[in-house]
């Protein structure tokens, strides 16, 4: 697989990435296995999908000792990604910044993934009761300690429709401004997506201008863009999808000629082309310092993403893409 280069540290990952929170947290709880989650992340490293974006709040902490399982065997293949600063309660998450609580969580994530050291140590959000600054400095100490080789930084909440606009980023701008002055930011991890493509507008670029990589979340839509899903077939009550604006048995039907757009491009480039491959493809078109990092805890999913990485659309692809109607939520 092709690699790509993040950050002024040069971190070098394959194109594609492999978003692990699925296989733990979030999606169809009755459909999650250990074992098929574990040969997915093998399947992964053997196609060049390198970057592991995982956090410890994914379970909460399954999810990293899931992938430490595989990284005892196969860490020189792995880039590693986890996450600090969220805490998961009965009904309820909170950030925590303190910097003694950033060093502690990051020692407990080296115990889960079996390892001596973090690829790229991400802030998930910034605690409003502790100045950014401080967490990020905390963060940095952990450079300087080897325990971390670099940062980066979650967008904070964003989702297009009702707040969509130029500034819908302007608060993770800021937060990178403040946290640059501490430590350089090697990535940014946001939505992105063909049906989500608000971060193409300010963030995407002010990225780029810096030498900052850009990691791709949600690409394909929460699985979406997929063409897989069925209108009106519901999800589990522990499926964020269940609480989805876009994931309305109405909307669904309602965005429906999204997936055909992209059905339709992959006609021209094979029969074996997938819209999900199309919806990849045009996240890795926008720019070399960005990854995409779909989520997924099967091998049959692996694959077909990472087959993405060899489709180059076209100016006629890239334009059908733009010209694809906006996604509707349950709001509208």
């Amino acid at each position: 697989m092709e690699r790509r280069t993040i950050g002024a540290a040069a971190l070098a990952v394959g194109a594609v990435g492999l978003g692990c929170m699925p296989m733990s947290w979030a999606y169809s709880g009755s459909r999650q296995r250990g074992e098929e989650s574990l040969r997915a992340v093998h399947r992964a490293l053997d196609l060049g999908s390198t970057l592991l974006d995982t956090a410890d709040m994914y379970g909460p902490f399954t999810n990293e000792l899931l992938i430490g399982r595989a990284l005892k065997e196969r860490r020189r293949d792995a880039f590693v990604s986890t996450k600090v600063g969220l805490l998961v309660g009965e009904q309820h998450i909170v950030a925590n910044g303190r910097p003694g609580y950033v060093k502690r969580a990051c020692d407990a994530s080296l115990r889960r993934l079996q390892t001596d050291v973090i690829d790229l140590y991400q802030l998930h959000r910034a605690d409003p009761e502790v100045p950014v600054e401080e967490t990020w400095g905390a963060m940095a100490e952990l450079v300087q300690a080897g325990k971390v080789r670099s940062l980066g930084l979650c967008a904070v909440g964003a989702r297009g429709g009702r707040r969509s606009g130029s500034g819908l980023h302007d608060a993770t701008i800021r937060q990178l401004r403040r946290v640059q002055q501490v430590f350089p930011v090697s990535a940014v991890e946001a939505e992105l997506s063909v049906w989500s493509p608000e971060a193409t507008q300010a963030l995407l670029p002010w990225c780029e201008s810096r030498g900052i990589g850009f990691l791709a979340a949600m690409p394909l839509g929460n699985g979406f863009l997929t063409g897989t899903l069925t209108p009106g077939e519901g999800f589990e009550p522990d499926d964020v999808r269940a609480r989805h604006p876009r994931f309305t048995a109405e909307m669904m039907a309602a965005n429906q000629p999204i997936v055909a757009g992209l059905r339709r491009i992959a006609g021209r480039h094979g029969e074996d082309v997938t819209p999900a491959q199309v919806a990849l493809a045009w996240i890795l078109a926008q720019g070399r310092h960005v990854v995409p990092v779909p989520g997924t805890k099967r091998e049959r999913w692996v694959t077909e993403n990472a087959g993405s990485a060899a489709l180059r659309l076209t100016t006629r692809d890239l334009a059908e893409v733009a010209g694809l109607p906006r996604a509707r939520g349950s709001w509208e």
